[in-house]
């Protein structure tokens, strides 16, 4: 009997050890700082300037608006060491400055395409026009 009771506490040790070593990683994991959200920062920043150079018809149009709030507080969330936070707005900032200029280029390319109509219209008149003054 003394065997089995030596054989457990060896096992008993190392087994404890491991748990203990586990614990340590685990809580060391866990109380990391997440990296810094740099990707999403500055794709947020691109995006927003891509739609500052596209001359958006209203620069304050809502979208834009909040792209840029919304970047300035994910800046202020990195400050704060809050880098979940900072990537979410970072990464809605940029959708929500992508979503300005994709809604400029749409009122743009609504514009030349009413301006196309019209001129086909012209034409197509003209051509009536013609064609009966030459029967």
């Amino acid at each position: 009997m003394t065997r089995i009771c030596d054989r457990s506490r060896r096992l008993r040790k190392p087994a404890a050890i491991l748990f203990v070593l586990g614990g340590t990683l685990l809580f060391a994991a866990c109380a990391a700082t997440p990296p810094v959200p740099d990707v999403a920062l500055s794709s947020a920043k691109q995006a927003i300037a891509v739609a500052d150079q596209e001359r958006v018809a209203d620069a304050s149009s809502p979208p834009l608006s909040e792209a840029r709030d919304k970047y300035s507080a994910a800046q202020s969330a990195v400050i704060d060491k809050r880098m979940a936070e900072a990537d979410r707005l970072a990464q809605e900032s940029r959708v929500d400055a992508e979503l300005s200029t994709a809604q400029s280029q749409a009122s743009k390319n609504q514009a030349v395409n009413a301006e196309m109509i019209k001129s086909t219209q012209t034409l197509s008149d003209e051509m009536q026009r013609n064609s009966g003054a030459t029967q």
